[in-house]
């Protein structure tokens, strides 16, 4: 052996030390690895990775902050002054981050545990007020009359002021439903009760799915697996009947409206009118063409009217109508429109708050979602804004100004921000900086104060406070980067061409840290793709979902595209999927494949695609239909046929599968079994009740008759969505599944 000489051995030796000392430092800013424990809502470590917020209300005009222990007041400076303290309340309440101040002119806040609903005096330090709460489900609490409303052992309650319960039905159980949202949630229902503005009269549902088919869910984990059926009306079949009830505080009477009855809540015969003929005529039935759908229930301010939008079964003809409060009567039809496609009510209408003969409504009749000034007797008397952009909310109203604050995406297709409309001249004035995407936005009783909370590509988040008629924003939170201490992702953002040629796209990529345009990545295509729902826009890191940052950490790129059909695009742009759910988007998905595959640094033999629900359904649409292209895939909860989806959401898209058969064979995926070709690792959860598991097994049942080989895993116990610590599960089961197959 060759003579190593002193001079070398001390030149080794130290290069030795230099690298166990480099390899002993610890890891310095900017160059931390994310765990899924980090990035995952369910992870340990997610929430102190989250950029700093602040929680906030109002008691009048004056802002306030919410805590744990606490509340007071909050300055335009950000400072708080504390005006009570949780312990002074009682050692029974735990956090005061729920708490609300109802009335403007007094130092009350209203506190609310498992047990007991209090006001309490922080001037006089007593509480001056109580009411029992406990066992209450679906509360609903009026602030004028203190009366609320609740379901309890599947009955509706009113307990009044003087801690008085009222029980307003006798027949509630799980088939006969009170007090709770109806239709599957769908039309923008989101609960179940509605006060008269007085708090003296309760409008609430009443909802029998008697004739429903049970689906059959079983609950493993007793010692013998139980069956727990759900009420699950499918596509062209039994579907619920829903009434409206109003209770009276002060006559302890019960009315239902006389809505119309109709015969079409019924499963429709295989020789129903087959619409593609006959689309455009109000007059083209199912059955009788009555309404079966009852939303968006709105009271006149005096009380003595109900309105509601009323929607046949079709879901293209829709009307907006007047019923006596006292009687039940049916008064009159104010509005009526009708589409060759479909109607969606989403937004009850709203009065005027300093004039009650009028009120705003929303539609989409020309072509994107706007504000429509009413007389309280159906007479426009003219459309307040216009434009190819949408209203996304309506906030509130400034009375004194005599404007309406809305939210909406006029500043740029990907943003939403809040304007001020004035009602007299339609003019709109911004009311933040007009940057990025708002996240939330609370007005002041009065409407004269605003905060907002958004977020932008390169800004976490910030948190502005502006007066409404003369808004000049000022900052009381700008959060810094939480991951600052990480190695981050690139994350940019860009336009591709539609199917069509014409409809421009957005997309959102995401490349690892130390991304090098030399090198070939594996691909991971992430897609949605369904109505509304959008995975792109301008809020922190172009609206990348987490698990993308995990990936890229990994040495993936990530691909997310809206394709047509999704969301805040204008009703063509959403209606172009109709009759056949997946086609259109396959046909925009694949237009992104084509530009991912033009990069040089895009290896096109390793493309991989997840996707969840819609998106699950996606995922399985572009590889069955494009085998040669996807190499792994990954779908979750994914719709295979949508002859077993629900009744609302299925027939607004694809009408029935009576009345459309052939846009359900295309869409179906039974069929496509046989031309699976890549990985593909099917997850969902055992008890699914939005995308129940007769979807997933029905596809598996196929690929053995088909000879074809997916991967499966269910998750015992769990719904649509994996809750808690099972999400971080998922992810990392996703992932590896890209590592096995993909890499």
């Amino acid at each position: 052996m060759k003579k190593i000489s002193r001079k070398r051995r001390l030149s080794l030796r130290h290069s030795l030390l230099t690298l166990f000392t480099l390899l002993t430092l610890p890891m310095t800013a900017q160059d931390k690895l994310f765990t899924l424990e980090d990035l995952n809502f369910g992870g340990t470590n997610y929430r102190n990775l989250l950029p700093k917020n602040l929680w906030l209300t109002w008691w009048g005009d004056q802002l306030m902050y919410l805590d744990a222990e606490d509340g007071g007041t909050m300055d335009v400076k950000g400072q708080r002054t504390k005006v009570f303290k949780l312990a002074n309340v009682g050692t029974d309440f735990h956090s005061a981050y729920s708490a609300q101040y109802p009335y403007e002119e007094q130092s009350l806040v209203l506190l609310k545990n498992s047990k007991r609903r209090v006001l309490y005096n922080w001037k006089l330090k007593q509480t001056v007020w109580q009411q029992t709460c406990e066992g209450e489900t679906s509360a609903d609490w009026n602030k004028v009359s203190r009366a609320v409303a609740y379901v309890k052992d599947y009955q509706l309650y009113v307990r009044t002021a003087d801690d008085k319960e009222h029980q307003l039905t006798t027949d509630g159980s799980w088939e006969i439903v009170y007090g709770q949202a109806v239709h599957r949630d769908e039309f923008g229902i989101r609960n179940g009760t509605f006060w008269s503005p007085d708090g003296q009269q309760l409008a609430f549902y009443r909802m029998d799915q008697t004739a429903v088919a049970n689906y059959p869910q079983v609950d493993i984990f007793p010692r013998e697996a139980a069956y727990e059926p759900d009420k699950y009306p499918m596509a062209g079949q039994q579907s619920h009947t829903v009434t409206v009830g109003i209770y009276n505080l002060q006559t302890a009477s019960t009315i239902y409206l006389k809505t119309p009855v109709s015969g079409d809540t019924a499963p429709l015969s295989a020789d129903a009118a087959p619409l593609s003929a006959s689309r455009g005529s109000a007059a083209a039935p199912v059955a009788d063409n009555k309404p079966v759908y009852f939303t968006n229930i709105a009271w006149a301010p005096d009380g003595k009217t109900i309105y509601l939008f009323e929607l046949n079964r079709d879901q293209n003809d829709c009307r907006l109508v007047s019923y006596d409060a006292a009687t039940g009567d049916r008064l009159e039809e104010l509005y009526r429109e009708t589409n060759d496609k479909y109607v969606e009510p989403l937004h009850p209408i709203r009065f005027l708050p300093w004039d009650s003969s009028k009120f705003i409504l929303q539609s989409q009749r020309d072509g994107y979602n706007h504000l429509y000034l009413y007389t309280k007797e159906g007479a426009l008397i003219r459309q307040l804004t216009k434009g190819e952009w949408v209203v996304m909310d309506v906030l509130g109203f400034n009375t004194k100004q005599k404007s309406i604050i809305i939210k909406s995406n006029e500043c740029g297709r990907l943003n939403s921000n809040t304007f001020s409309v004035s009602v007299a001249t339609g003019k709109r004035t911004c009311l933040d900086n007009g940057n990025g995407v708002v996240q939330q936005a609370q007005l002041s009783p009065s409407g004269e104060q605003l905060y907002v909370k958004y977020s932008a590509p390169d800004v976490p988040r910030r948190i502005l406070l502006t007066k409404t008629q003369t808004p000049a924003p000022v900052t009381l939170l700008d959060a810094a980067d939480p991951w600052k201490d990480y190695q981050q992702p690139t994350f940019e953002n860009g336009t591709l061409k539609a199917a069509d040629g014409t409809t421009d796209l957005y997309y959102r990529m995401v490349k690892p840290h130390d991304f090098d345009p030399q090198k070939k990545y594996p691909t991971v295509i992430y897609v949605y793709g369904g109505p509304h729902a959008h995975n792109v826009d301008a809020s922190w890191h172009w609206a990348s979902r987490s698990w993308e940052t995990y990936m890229a950490q990994k040495g993936y790129l990530l691909f997310i595209l809206d394709n047509r059909g999704s969301e805040n695009r204008g009703r063509d742009f959403e209606q172009a999927t109709f009759r056949q759910l997946g086609q259109i988007e396959m046909q925009d998905q694949m237009q992104g494949v084509a530009y991912l595959k033009s990069l040089p640094y895009v290896d096109a033999d390793r493309i991989g695609i997840h996707g969840w629900s819609f998106g699950g359904f996606m995922t399985m649409t572009l590889m069955l239909n494009h085998p040669d292209v996807f190499k792994v895939g990954v779908a979750g909860g994914p719709v295979i046929d949508w002859k077993w989806y629900e009744v609302m959401y299925g027939e607004r898209y694809m009408d029935t599968p009576q009345q459309n058969p052939e846009g359900y064979a295309k869409t179906s995926l039974l069929t496509k079994a046989k031309n699976l070709k890549g990985k593909l690792q099917i997850i969902t959860g055992y008890n699914d009740r939005t995308v129940v598991p007769q979807h997933c097994l029905s596809f598996l049942k196929a690929c053995v008759d088909a000879g074809t080989q997916p991967d499966f895993f269910a998750y015992p116990g769990e719904e649509h969505n994996m809750r808690g610590h099972a999400s971080v599960h998922l992810h990392e089961r996703i992932t590896q599944y890209f590592e096995d197959y993909l890499k």
